[in-house]
């Protein structure tokens, strides 16, 4: 009777580990530029001690992200800008190294630092600093031009430039802060693209979620019936177990 026990209780806590994968999605329904993570079962036989087991139980993965491109909504803001196509947007992770995302509702902090969901956003010679005051614009390849303030049309200048990356065949995979890398290297560190000269992004729009907020729901009601199930089967165990204990104690 105890195997069906933990075999219900196993299955009971990997539901709620993929209940967690549903519940950021949907937490992150409307965030620029993000992807939702996929989540599946996978059957995992049991052992002890090396030895075949009869027992099967059950894990939660998350095989990757959807790489499926949002919906483009125009804003108007000057620095809103949606990737056109596969290219990836370089910010600075808060270790240091380099990341990606689709994010696009790019700030200028107090000490001019343009940033992008609380990451710096790299350009070719680092985090990119732009002038406090200005007039900002961003060109289609990723050039960032300003206009100080006071100054005539005329004054215009490229400031900076964002770094626009292409992953290709290699992808990238989603980091516990959310963001992309490329895949390690044998040492644990992730390389840095190349700064792809074709990708280009629409100013003034931002690219939405790719989560679908009806999927997600449905998917979270199935879930939350199947944790019921488990813990159903988890009480009937035990109550056929108080049986079992209670004809025996009549016949002793």
């Amino acid at each position: 009777m105890d195997h069906l026990i933990y075999t219900a209780a196993s299955g009971a806590k990997q539901t709620l580990e993929q209940q967690a994968v549903i519940n950021n999605n949907l937490a992150n329904a409307t965030t620029s530029g993000f992807r939702a993570q996929l989540a599946a079962m996978q059957s995992m036989p049991l052992s002890a001690d090396g030895e075949p087991s009869t027992r099967v139980g059950v894990m939660a993965t998350t095989p990757g992200s959807d790489f499926s491109t949002g919906p483009i909504s125009t804003t108007g803001r000057d620095l809103d800008v949606a990737i056109d196509g596969d290219g990836w947007l370089a910010v600075q992770s808060a270790d240091g190294s380099e990341a990606y995302t689709r994010r696009g509702d790019l700030q200028v902090d107090a000490n001019g630092l343009l940033m992008s969901g609380g990451h710096p956003v790299v350009g070719e010679g680092g985090p990119i600093v732009l002038p406090l005051g200005a007039a900002l614009s961003v060109g289609s390849d990723g050039t960032i031009s300003s206009i100080g303030e006071g100054e005539d049309p005329d004054a215009l200048v490229a400031t900076a430039r964002l770094k626009l990356v292409t992953p290709g065949e290699a992808g990238l995979i989603r980091g516990d802060d959310g963001l992309f890398r490329t895949m390690p290297l044998e040492d644990g560190t992730s390389p840095s693209l190349k700064q792809d000269e074709e990708a280009r992004m629409v100013s003034g729009a931002l690219e939405g979620s790719n989560v679908n907020p009806l999927e997600s729901m449905v998917a979270m009601i199935a879930n939350a019936r199947r944790y019921e199930m488990q813990l159903k089967v988890i009480e009937t165990a035990s109550e056929n177990a108080q049986r079992a204990n209670s004809l025996l104690s009549m016949q002793g």
